[in-house]
Order: C-alpha cells, then sequence, then structure tokens
C-alpha cells in the first residue's frame, strides 16, 4: 500500500482510515530529526577529516606530523557549529543562511588548535599547518553543506522528504498556511488535513483545489488523525475552541513526537529577530523595530551606491552593446522612463532599456487580471527580439543602476509601481502602502521567491513588508545572490 492519504480504502467509524500509512520511504526515515542531525554530522566529519589530510599531504609540505592536536579540529568544529544551532533542523535553511556560521566555526576552530600548537610547542611551524587546514575546511565543509542542502531542496521539490502536517485553526489563516506549502515545498511540509470546532471557513470561494485540505474533525480528536496521516508536525493557528483544548492538543502532539509550531496572533509584527522574555512565568515577545530613516539604512544607502558604481563601470560593455541593438531594433529611444512610486510615494522616473517598438492604433487595451501585479506583457506583444531576450536574462532592467546612482532606488527593495495602480492597490491590498517606507528596489525578496510579472500583489506586498521589517545587510547580500542565480535559471529555461 502507498504511502499517501489517496492510498486509504476503508474508514472506521468515524471517518479515519483503519490502517496506518506511516509506510516510510528513505527519504521520510532521513527527514526524522535524529536521522537529518546524523547525516549533518557526518557530512562535517568527513569533510574535516578530509580537510586535514590535505593540509598534511599539501605539495612542498615534506609531509610533517604534528601528532594528535590536530585532529581536535574535528570535535571541536562540531562543538562551535552545534553551538550555532547548525545541527538543528529547520523549515527552509538555505544553503547561503549556512555559509556564514559555517566559515566563523571553521576559522575560530583553527585559530583555537594553532594556539593549541603554540602553547605546546614544535620544532615546525604550526602557522602554515593551519592555515592549510582553514583554506582546506573552508572549502570542503561548505561544500558538504552545499550538497545536503542541494539534495534537500530537490528531495523535497519532487514530493520526497516532506512532512505530512496538521493544522489546528480555522479561517483565511489556514488557506494561506496551505497555499504556501503547497506553493513553496522546499518548506518540507504537507498538509494533509484541518482540524478545528467547525469545517474550515474562510476559504476564498476562488481557492484553487490544490490547495484546499480535508477537514479531519475537533482538536481533541488529535491522536486519531495522526494515526489517520502520519502527520509528523501540528501547526496551531486561530483556532475557535479553548485554550484549555488547545492546551491538550499540543502535549497529544508532543506525546506523538510532533513537532508543534504556533501562529501567533499579531504575525505580521513578529519577525526573525524577536525574542521571548519571561515576566515571572509569563512569556512576552520583544519586538523588534527597524527604523527606515536610522543610521542602518544610511550604510545601506552607501551599499547600494559603491556596488552599483561598480556594476555600471564593470559592465558598461554590456550598457554599450545593449544600447547599440535596441537602437537598431526599431525607431525610438534607447532608454525607457517611467514614472513609478518610490520612498514616502514620491514618484521617479524608473529607467529600462526600451524593449517594445513602438504602439499601435490597433493595438488592443491591456485588462489588468483582478488581484494580481501589472508587469510581464501587457496586452499586445509588442517585444522586439532584443527585447525579449532582455525581458527573459533581465537585462532590460541594467539602467536602474543609474536610479541608484541618483538615490532614486535602492539595489534591494519593494518594485516600485505606476501611479494609477498604487492608488488602486492601497485602496484593495491590505497593508500595501507600507511598502513605501524604504526606497523602491532593483530586486526584492518577493521577486526572488517567484513573485514576478502578473502574480498577486497580496503576496507581494506580503513578503515585502516582511523584508521591511526583517532588513538587514546580509539578507540584502542574500537577495543578491538569489537574484543572480534566479537571472541564470531564467535564462537556462
Amino acid at each position: 500500500m502507498s504511502d499517501t492519504l489517496e492510498s486509504r480504502e476503508t474508514l472506521s467509524d468515524n471517518g479515519f482510515p483503519t490502517t496506518d500509512p506511516r509506510i516510510h520511504s528513505l527519504a521520510d526515515r532521513l527527514r526524522a530529526d535524529p536521522a537529518y542531525t546524523a547525516l549533518s554530522v557526518a557530512g562535517d566529519v568527513v569533510a574535516a577529516i578530509l580537510a586535514i589530510l590535505v593540509a598534511r599531504n599539501w605539495p612542498g609540505s615534506g609531509g610533517i606530523d604534528y601528532g594528535w592536536v590536530p585532529w581536535l579540529f574535528v570535535p571541536l568544529l562540531l562543538l562551535l557549529l552545534a553551538s550555532r544551532s547548525m545541527y538543528r533542523r529547520g523549515l527552509r535553511r538555505n544553503f547561503l543562511d549556512e555559509i556564514g556560521p559555517v566559515q566563523t566555526s571553521v576559522a575560530l576552530s583553527v585559530l583555537l588548535i594553532l594556539a593549541l600548537l603554540i602553547t605546546l610547542g614544535t620544532e615546525y611551524r604550526p602557522g602554515v599547518f593551519m592555515v592549510r587546514v582553514w583554506i582546506a575546511a573552508a572549502v570542503l565543509v561548505a561544500l558538504a553543506r552545499f550538497l545536503r542542502t542541494t539534495i534537500q531542496r530537490y528531495l523535497r521539490v519532487r514530493g520526497k522528504s516532506k512532512a505530512p502536517t496538521l493544522i489546528v485553526g480555522g479561517g483565511p489563516i489556514v488557506h494561506q498556511l496551505a497555499a504556501r506549502m503547497k506553493q513553496f515545498p522546499e518548506y518540507g511540509l504537507d498538509p494533509v488535513g484541518v482540524m478545528d470546532k467547525a469545517p474550515v471557513h474562510g476559504v476564498p470561494s476562488d481557492a484553487p483545489a490544490e490547495f484546499t485540505v480535508p477537514y479531519l474533525g475537533l482538536p481533541s480528536d488529535l491522536d486519531a488523525a495522526v494515526k489517520a496521516t502520519g502527520a509528523e508536525e501540528l501547526i496551531v493557528a486561530f483556532a475557535d475552541v479553548p485554550t484549555e483544548q488547545l492546551v491538550k492538543t499540543i502535549r497529544a502532539a508532543h506525546r506523538n513526537k510532533m513537532r508543534v509550531w504556533v501562529v501567533p496572533r499579531l504575525f505580521d509584527t513578529v519577525g526573525v529577530r524577536t525574542r521571548v522574555e519571561h515576566l515571572g512565568g509569563l512569556p512576552l515577545m520583544v519586538l523588534p523595530h527597524v527604523d527606515p530613516k536610522g543610521w542602518q539604512f544610511l550604510v545601506k544607502g552607501a551599499m547600494d551606491r559603491t556596488l552599483a558604481g561598480l556594476g555600471v563601470l564593470v559592465l558598461s560593455p554590456v550598457f554599450l552593446t545593449l544600447a547599440i541593438l535596441v537602437k537598431l531594433s526599431s525607431p525610438g529611444p534607447i532608454f525607457f522612463s517611467q514614472e513609478r512610486i518610490g520612498r514616502d510615494g514620491v514618484p521617479f522616473g524608473c529607467l529600462k532599456f526600451r524593449s517594445m517598438r513602438p504602439p499601435r492604433a490597433s493595438d488592443a487595451d491591456f485588462q489588468l487580471t483582478e488581484g494580481a501585479a501589472p508587469g510581464g506583457v501587457e496586452g499586445v506583444d509588442r517585444r522586439t527580439k532584443i527585447g525579449k531576450l532582455m525581458r527573459q536574462t533581465s537585462l532590460d532592467e541594467l539602467p536602474q543602476l543609474l536610479n541608484v546612482l541618483r538615490g532614486d532606488m535602492s539595489l534591494v527593495g519593494p518594485r516600485p509601481e505606476r501611479p494609477a495602480y498604487v492608488d488602486l492597490f492601497e485602496m484593495q491590498i491590505r497593508r500595501y502602502g507600507e511598502r513605501h517606507r524604504v526606497k523602491a528596489g532593483v530586486t526584492g525578496w518577493a521577486q526572488v521567491h517567484g513573485l514576478r510579472g502578473q502574480t498577486s500583489i497580496a503576496d507581494r506586498a506580503e513578503w515585502d513588508n516582511y523584508y521591511i521589517e526583517n532588513w538587514s545587510l546580509a539578507l540584502d547580500i542574500k537577495i543578491l545572490f538569489l537574484t543572480v542565480a534566479a537571472v541564470l535559471k531564467k535564462a537556462e529555461d
């Protein structure tokens, strides 16, 4: 029998399957926390051992043996990685999220071993040897982590190694959670049922069928639901049941060895740097505040202009080539400037390479799809041959580096929109206007999550506000790397 919900053939009186669907594949077993930790530790151990062997057999090293001390690098590295929570399974840990803690742990481990070698004394030069360990480990440990995250993502995107997940709650938040799990399989969660006082309500009438989740009864029926679905994760949202019952449900989940997640009521205000403190045993969440006009954003602006200037300098041959091709493609200017709304609602001229021929009287008008953002091909396809290539590779947006130099835009931020659409969306979309707290960006958090062209404007607003409230220079750098990867993947497609 298959281990999916569709394999159920017989039901008990309460509507649950009479058989336990937990028939785990190898990918499912590796998903479990102990196996995940063991796999991660094994990869780091192998990489660290190889790093020491590479350093000992480095060309020209003479095969010097420093004894047992260098081998302390292996357990020390594991200890430092564990202290950085690098063996804790998260929802979606990207390789870029791991590279910083990995490299700092490698560096600190090397320095501590070097200090020990110097203290013990040796007739050889331990500094040279440990630098070689440092170089080898920086590459090999990072490579091991990259392979693990890549394989994990590959399995999840193809429906493998995903944890069956129950949702306790009702209303639109249930649809939102289910939609996120389906849209982003790399999170590794598969919604298999909803439990609440009554069948889920508040789901949009136009919700795609694949985003709907079966109702499995009251939260008090959790044990039966777990046996029926093989659920390993529980998300507690805005359930219409007494608090005492929710506490019992969470305890039942822990008895079933499930991980439990709780969606806070004020989830719009809870960011990645939120911490929990206690007042006489009562938990209090401390909500950090990001000031878009604070000194941190002055640093961001300086970095933006520096990188944009370097980008224009390095890419000047590309600019010149595209300018010539655009001019030869059809009549009209090389650059296209369109009024967009920036920080604090101030309009500016957003620059692009012109990618379309001039409009004709016979061209049909563009009608915006309800709930979607404008963008992509609007109405009649007027793109030139070079325009199609530039759109496919996002090269048409290179002139926005000039906008960054002028101070109109940032390298990373919410994508700017036209004034007429801004007025419309501010009336229709919750928190849409809050996007304008910061400068518009050449790329953004929403765009690297696939929200480009005529996609949901509500989802864009949500991702953009998340970016603003959780902003850091590290997040900007991560988005820039993800943008390059997305553009290259788009070009390959």
